[in-house]
């Protein structure tokens, strides 16, 4: 397309007009570029040239409060006011609770960090706007399961690689430290056996086995040696673990603070705020900077907190690649050991297969992953001793020489490039067995007798024993059949297929491994999945629950964090969190958000949201949205412990205190936001229509021509007829602020109002 420039990159203009050229053909657009590379005035720029076009609408959706203004600010610098009301930027939980008062179906919306899209709250976009075009953009078209994004956007157009906007000079160069493969850590994290239901490491046994002080020390120790007196990121495990770390650190002379979502959004915007400045040196946060936060300035950040998610590695060291006048470089500390994972974040991916759902984004295999070279410690400025833990796995020197040379995807091409190439079975002829390859690499010598199917990250074989069953890639045992399996298949949705001798078959749930006679369906509720078999559904819970038959799938029901499962089989112990609740009816089966235990027995839900649930064992714990589950009390209660009418009567009143403090910051917040746009509001003039007045600002219709008349501004509020004699006031935004009911209405500029009941009597109020 033609459009100015605007300031744009080269890529950044390549980019915009490819997005248009795909339009030409299709309605959906996902754009991937990497982390600081300017997406959102990509955005801004399309959107710009987007409103060429006569009484376009255009929506900006973006997954975070805190983003709003960040975007709102970067699309007036374009020229695009929110006040005139062609562009609207919107938080996707804002939307979903206010389509109402939406207005006008959008021509465009944009979504950012599009990755979220395949969420229920923006699918409904795509419901409610089916007509309107789509641009999606993100550094990371990835999903941890493994699901694409082709039922959403059409096509997905990519930029440039890592390397290559290094290697022009758009992106910083780095220096990359990591743990040892053989060191105590990387053991440690090498155990972690638990899942969270997004399919990434469980939060409560990470912090279990890293948020220890031995642990937190050698965190410490890996920034003094390496970035000493730099200004930096901490990427920690969960909102405890952040603020002992920064505790630590600031104990030791490092200006840290830790920060986390369940902060007031004041506090936290201050403390950005003095990062920016540099008053704070150290941010130790909790997935708050993973997405969407622009400080280029930051010299190092500090990986703590394992994943095995692509995207939620390439966002987090993408803080770090920004580019600033003065900074030479960027410090990446691995004390996780992401590298072996993923590779260097210069390393080549293959974004089309994710987008497709060819590809997981996500961590597959550690077995045989080629890291590329490491070089000793004394290549950086340091005191050249070798550190038993840490090894030194890239100099930004180095790095640039290869990007020169060419050669940059020697050290990127790690276990996700391998990941990159489908897992297959490979023949031995001298021995007549089967092994594994994944490429060239051989991760599992020939040993099986057979290999039925093959998935991304596992193998369906037959023993040589004779007995079948499912290996990882890595050729260890995840299950073992019966000796009467004539095939196997692996499904979609971490299911296996076997077919018995006889022709009949049986299914497996590979995550819990409960068998069914039935083919089971999977069932996705938010971030809960259940499984459907016949008309009964299934958990995936470590301990299994079945619902009663006949339900339909609709009557489940996901709020927030936990899922509600219609169930009138209470136990006989089970009781309610609150008086309100006044029948044993009222209770149900609920499934928690990110906890694979059980399926609990909801008790009750308390005014700020939060639920009371009890277990199989009689124990009752208080459940909140972001938060592990917390005991509370028990039908047979502990020595010491406050009995159950006591507890409820507590949380309760708690519950009622954080849901009224919500509430007040909200109506403050609201109040704030209307009072700013009253001072802004200085032109605001009445006009007619028909036989009706309203009232206009800036050629905006603000209040629509709906009374009998109104009267020219005075100060910040003008009088209006609703009926024949009937006057009141209302402020310059439409807000009522005297009912009309008087005969007559004089109002002083310092927002005094007289009011005339009836001829002779006046009534003086201060507005």
């Amino acid at each position: 397309m033609g459009g100015k420039n605007e300031g744009l990159r080269n890529y950044q203009q390549e980019m915009r007009d490819r997005i248009f050229a795909e339009w030409e053909h299709c309605r959906s657009v996902m754009v991937q570029m990497p982390t600081g590379t300017g997406k959102t005035h990509l955005l801004a720029a399309v959107v710009r040239e987007f409103l060429y076009r006569p009484e376009a609408r255009v929506w900006i959706v973006v997954h975070r409060r805190e983003l709003v203004e960040q975007i709102e600010e970067t699309v007036a610098r374009y020229g695009m006011d929110k006040e005139e009301g062609t562009v609207s930027v919107l938080s996707v939980q804002w939307l979903s609770r206010n389509w109402t008062k939406t207005g006008c179906a959008p021509d465009l919306v944009v979504i950012d960090e599009a990755h979220h899209a395949p969420a229920e709250t923006y699918r409904e976009i795509w419901k409610r706007c089916p007509e309107a075009k789509k641009l999606g953009v993100t550094a990371t078209p990835c999903r941890l399961n493994g699901k694409g994004f082709t039922d959403l956007f059409d096509v997905l157009v990519t930029s440039w690689s890592v390397a290559e906007f290094i290697g022009a000079g758009w992106l910083s160069a780095f220096d990359y430290v990591s743990i040892r493969a053989n060191s105590k850590e990387q053991q440690l994290i090498d155990a972690l056996k638990k899942r969270g239901a997004d399919g990434d490491f469980q939060v409560k046994e990470m912090d279990k086995v890293l948020n220890r002080s031995a642990g937190i020390g050698k965190l410490y120790e890996s920034v003094r040696r390496y970035a000493h007196g730099k200004k930096g990121i901490v990427y920690a495990v969960s909102i405890a673990h952040a603020r002992r770390i920064a505790a630590y650190y600031s104990r030791h002379g490092m200006e840290a603070v830790a920060i986390d979502s369940k902060m007031p959004l004041a506090d936290r915007k201050r403390m950005v705020e003095e990062f920016r400045q540099g008053r704070i040196r150290v941010l130790v946060n909790v997935d708050i900077f993973s997405e969407g936060f622009d400080c280029p300035d930051v010299e190092f950040v500090q990986l703590a907190r394992p994943t095995l998610s692509l995207a939620k590695y390439l966002q987090q060291v993408g803080r770090g690649l920004r580019k600033t006048c003065g900074k030479e470089t960027c410090m990446l500390i691995d004390n996780v050991g992401l590298y072996r994972i993923f590779g260097l974040p210069v390393g080549n991916r293959d974004w089309k297969a994710m987008f497709e759902g060819r590809l997981v984004g996500g961590a597959l295999s550690q077995a045989g992953a080629g890291v590329g070279r490491s070089l000793p410690a004394a290549v950086l400025p340091e005191d050249g001793e070798r550190d038993e833990e840490l090894e030194v796995v890239m100099t930004h020197g180095q790095l640039l020489e290869a990007i020169r040379n060419g050669v940059a995807t020697v050290w990127g091409e790690s276990t996700q490039t391998h990941a990159g190439m489908e897992l297959r079975a490979w023949h031995d002829r001298h021995t007549g067995l089967w092994g594994l390859r994944r490429g060239d690499r051989m991760t599992v010598m020939p040993c099986f007798g057979e290999v039925f199917d093959l998935g991304e990250e596992r193998a369906a074989v037959r023993f040589a024993n004779g007995r079948a069953g499912v290996v990882d890639a890595s050729g260890k045992a995840v299950m073992m059949l019966a000796d009467d399996c004539r095939r196997l298949r692996l499904l979609k949705g971490e299911l296996l297929d076997a077919e018995l001798e006889g022709g009949t078959h049986c299914y497996t749930d590979l995550r819990t491994g409960r068998g069914y006679r039935e083919r089971p369906v999977v069932c996705s509720y938010g971030s809960v999945e259940l499984l459907r078999a016949g008309g009964i559904f299934y958990s995936r819970t470590r301990k299994g629950y079945a619902s009663t038959d006949g339900l339909h799938k609709d009557s489940l029901c996901f709020y927030d964090f936990y899922l509600k499962i219609p169930d009138h089989r209470v136990p006989r112990g089970c009781r309610l969190a609150d008086p309100v609740w006044s029948t044993v009816f009222d209770v149900f089966a609920c499934v928690l958000e990110g906890d694979d235990e059980e399926v609990y027995w909801c008790c009750g839900r308390l005014a700020d949201r939060s639920i009371v649930v009890m277990d199989s064992e009689g124990k009752y714990y208080h459940a909140e949205r972001g938060k592990e589950k917390r005991y509370v009390a028990g039908n047979s209660p502990r020595p010491g412990e406050a009995d159950f009418c006591t507890v409820m009567e507590r949380l309760r009143e708690e519950a009622r205190r954080r849901a009224e403090a919500a509430d007040r910051q909200q109506l403050l917040a609201r109040e704030e936001k209307r009072r700013r746009r009253l001072e802004a509001m200085k032109d605001v003039e009445p006009f007619c229509m028909g036989t009706k007045w309203g009232l206009k600002w800036s050629g905006r219709i603000v209040v629509p021509p709906c009374y009998r008349k109104i009267l020219s501004p005075v100060g910040d509020y003008c009088a209006f007829e609703e009926n024949a004699c009937q006057w009141g006031v209302m402020a310059l935004d439409g807000k009522v602020v005297v009912e009309a009911r008087y005969q007559a209405v004089d109002l002083d500029a310092d927002g005094t109002a007289r009011l005339t009941v009836i001829p002779g009597k006046v009534k003086t109020v201060k507005l």
